[in-house]
């Protein structure tokens, strides 16, 4: 039988080579399965680990508004009606670049142009112009050969050398 002594908070158990001979009765409970990006009620888990942190950083609850508007959205598109706090979140991690900045860039990558937003309209609208401009162009008929080219006889003008 082991010695027993507590000093304080501590226990200090003595064990001698006869206690160690018999093999442990202690049973240890089923380890409880990690919840994952949703807990079992359905409800996000903010503390898993596959969020990378970004629900307690600087812009955290930027980030937890709009991502609970997109998880729990019945839109169609799903998220459609969550523009504006993905706008909110992005403004606030742009000014984070050092946290929130894609792998590889340096600080120096990033520029202050103003809203984030902007730029990405931009490129849709400059998408949609080059698309309608093809469409412009598949539909005029491409130029004749013999529009615009004199018809000469060469045996003739060569007899007259």
């Amino acid at each position: 039988m082991p010695l027993i002594h507590k000093e304080g908070k501590d226990t200090i158990i003595f064990a001698s080579k006869e206690d160690h001979a018999t093999p442990s009765k202690v049973e240890l409970p089923e380890p409880e399965p990690s919840p994952g990006l949703l807990l079992s009620n359905g409800e996000i888990n903010w503390n898993c680990p596959c969020l990378g942190g970004m629900a307690t950083g600087p812009c955290g609850l930027e980030f937890r508004e709009a991502f609970s508007c997109y998880h729990y959205s019945t839109a169609d598109p799903k998220g459609a009606e969550c523009y504006e706090a993905f706008k909110t979140m992005q403004t606030c991690m742009v000014q984070y670049p050092a946290l929130y900045g894609r792998k590889g860039e340096s600080l120096e990558d990033f520029d202050d142009e103003g809203d984030p937003m902007d730029e990405h309209k931009k490129d849709i609208e400059a998408e949609s112009k080059v698309s309608h401009l093809e469409s412009k162009v598949k539909e005029v008929p491409p130029p004749s050969i013999e529009k615009g080219i004199k018809r000469t006889d060469v045996t003739n003008s060569l007899a007259s050398e």
